[in-house]
């Protein structure tokens, strides 16, 4: 109920109150809900191993002082074709391209330890990019901690930008230092994107820029064509995306490991910094933009993709039977999975009731966390009717 009555009512203002929206947009599985979570220092968005563990698109906020940032959180980029593999609603297509059509600033999240995929923006995200190009872009490569050759980010630093960053080029020196045992940290901006008074505050590379750039061969050389000039890339066709591997119109690039939470505050600064006068669109009480029901449906989904081999999972219905606070202050809630096959029953409840178990042990931990209430959290399993 209070986080209804928050929603429903007009949000309070500071004097000069500031806002940015930031769309999350990158491949399945790139840890989207994960670097949100962290960025809103608490778990409100479902993270599983498996792709599409997000379902559709939420908001995050983050309120500070009179800065609030509204982090869309969307499904991971896809095709028809993989969609109809895991049954997935057509919001999962048009969600992403909903949320860029509100964002003021775009995320594109790539995961750097997925070596299939890591020197190359996917089509759909190119393809978005593309679309929406007036709106500003910042690359964020994600799970640098599992890269053990560090010098590898220059390359797919150099790849997914097209050698290109706020319109300026990037020239990669080779340095001898820098081999599979090096533990240098890289810039988190190869390029000076923004007026020296608005470098990333508690930043040492916007201090320590010549430092910065000469220990990480990231080099600026000329400007590339005036992409940074602020007028917007042009929008490019389907034949220029078919013959494209980076977007050449980023305006800084971050690295980071969100699952630790390593350099995400450097990130959260850049952003707050980046907000522009505005009114505010949630109440700074609010953290999500979820109804409880629904944070709670998000949990005990990454719990079912997390135990349950290959589609299983995708195929589970839940339905919510109570919904109580108790004497104490306690919630409890009784949820049903229902699932298509009985194969699929005996799965999801395993040997002696194993599986079940510990989803509902995981989860209740998971909701007492978010909801800051004891949760009792009880699950049925039942073949559809």
């Amino acid at each position: 109920e209070e986080q209804k009555r928050l929603l429903e009512h007009r949000p309070d203002q500071p004097p000069q109150p500031r806002v940015l929206r930031i769309a999350i947009i990158g491949a399945p599985n790139a840890g989207k809900s994960t670097l949100c979570n962290q960025l809103l220092g608490r778990k409100v968005f479902p993270v599983s191993r498996k792709v599409h563990t997000t379902r559709c698109k939420a908001r995050g906020v983050i309120t500070h002082e009179d800065t609030q940032l509204i982090i869309l959180d969307t499904p991971g980029l896809t095709n028809p074709l993989k969609a109809k593999r895991h049954n997935l609603d057509e919001a999962m297509l048009t969600d992403p391209w909903d949320s860029m059509k509100h964002a003021d600033l775009v995320l594109v999240l790539v995961d750097v330890s997925d070596h299939w995929t890591r020197n190359s923006l996917s089509k759909e995200v190119l393809r978005c990019l593309s679309q929406f190009p007036h709106i500003p872009s910042v690359l964020v490569l994600n799970k640098v901690d599992a890269l053990k050759k560090k010098f590898l980010l220059l390359e797919i630093a150099t790849d997914l930008t097209e050698g290109i960053v706020n319109g300026r080029k990037l020239e990669v020196k080779s340095s001898p230092k820098q081999d599979s045992r090096s533990s240098v940290k890289l810039p988190l901006h190869p390029t000076q994107a923004s007026p020296p008074e608005s470098q990333v505050p508690g930043s040492p590379f916007g201090q320590e820029k010549s430092q910065a750039q000469e220990g990480s061969g990231l080099d600026k050389s000329s400007d590339a064509g005036g992409a940074g000039t602020g007028e917007g890339p042009e929008h490019r066709g389907a034949k220029d995306l078919k013959d494209m591997k980076g977007w050449p119109h980023f305006q800084e690039i971050f690295m980071l490991a969100a699952v630790r939470g390593e350099e995400v505050d450097t990130l959260k600064r850049y952003l707050l910094m980046q907000a522009k006068p505005g009114p505010w669109e949630f109440h700074s009480d609010v953290l999500t933009s979820q109804s409880p029901q629904e944070i709670c449906d998000n949990i005990i989904r990454e719990k079912l993709l997390e135990y349950l081999p290959l589609e299983v999972p995708y195929g589970v219905t839940q339905v919510t039977h109570v919904w109580e606070e108790g004497e104490c202050g306690e919630l409890l809630i009784v949820q049903s999975l229902l699932v298509p096959r009985e194969s699929h029953k005996r799965m999801l409840i395993g040997r002696g009731g194993r599986v079940i178990s510990r989803i509902a042990q995981e989860a209740g931990q998971d909701l007492m966390n978010a909801f800051l209430c004891e949760v009792r959290l009880k699950l049925k399993v039942e073949v559809k009717g």
